[in-house]
């Protein structure tokens, strides 16, 4: 990926025979469609929103795309938001609400009832799962749902920009084209669950297929094609180029898992009744500090600054 446009690339899907890209941040709803054999941009559909920290990208049972504005590393949003890009027509803008205070987020998947679910984006515990009771008609708030939770096997795949940590971080979703296949991503691994009639929660109740992508920069995107292709994309970091690379077949590994325990929770902290009042925020509910200091130092490793 040698397109500028393209450096902090963070979603993919594939409709009706185009891939489609997108970056995070930016002061404006771009959505690039690339040539697939130079990874060249040949459109663009934009709206003029402008965004807090786009992450995700999907696409509706209309076949809208869907652009998920779901960032917020200092959790500190009282909303997040969908931007839903039509073919033609006026771009929409739905806010969401999470019933538990912010999270941050960088995977959306729509469902076949045109409900976005959203899976956060958690160190040291499971990602909540969240969707709307319906599909979000106007800019609301729209309240979301908490629907279940996400704990992924572990994985010794190298590679991303914070080690180890990355293994379990979510910052990707996307559906097979014939909705039997959800899949999730991390820094390092997709993970593949079997899916029946359109229902996300009970397809994440089952035991995954990882498939390792190994050695991206920063890997965020993924996307299948109609062949059940799994396609990768990744963030252009520290001078070495994102690129999108595919796995033929993936999707019909999905449900081929032995069962896997998922990580349990972590435990809660409790600190001592002595400590200042702001240790439990500092903590980030649960992590362990040790954790929280990798993560901080992986997050000065990134040389940049998301916006907010």
């Amino acid at each position: 990926m040698d397109d500028p446009r393209l450096d902090e690339l963070s979603g993919l899907v594939v409709h009706d025979g185009g891939l489609w890209a997108m970056s995070d941040g930016g002061r404006r709803v771009q959505v690039h469609r690339i040539d697939r054999s130079n990874c060249a941009v040949i459109d663009t559909r934009a709206a003029d929103v402008d965004p807090y920290d786009v992450e995700d990208l999907a696409v509706g049972p209309d076949g809208a795309l869907w652009v998920g504005d779901l960032g917020d590393n200092e959790r500190r949003r009282e909303t997040v938001a969908v931007v839903v890009l039509p073919e033609r027509g006026d771009a929409r803008l739905h806010r969401l609400a999470y019933p538990d205070g912010p999270h941050d987020a960088e995977a959306l998947l729509v469902d076949s009832h045109g409900r976005p679910f959203v899976i956060t984006k958690e160190v040291g515990r499971p990602a909540g799962l969240y969707r709307t009771a319906d599909a979000p008609d106007g800019e609301g708030p729209t309240p979301l749902l908490r629907v279940g939770e996400l704990a992924l096997p572990a994985s010794d795949t190298l590679g991303g920009p914070v080690g180890g940590i990355g293994t379990r971080l979510i910052t990707g979703a996307a559906l097979s084209a014939d909705g039997t296949v959800a899949a999730v991503r991390t820094y390092t691994d997709a993970w593949l669950f079997p899916m029946s009639g359109g229902d996300l929660v009970a397809a994440f109740n089952q035991a995954p297929v990882r498939v390792p992508l190994p050695d991206e920069p920063q890997g965020e995107a993924i996307a299948f094609e109609p062949d059940g292709t799994l396609l990768s994309g990744s963030e252009t970091r520290r001078g070495v180029r994102g690129e999108i690379r595919g796995v033929a077949g993936a999707a019909a590994l999905a449900g081929e898992a032995d069962p896997v325990a998922p990580l349990p929770p972590a435990p809660e902290v409790v600190p001592d009744p002595g400590a200042p009042p702001w240790l439990p925020a500092a903590l980030g509910g649960g992590a362990v500090v040790g954790v929280l200091l990798l993560v901080t130092a992986a997050a000065a490793l990134r040389g940049r600054l998301r916006r907010g």
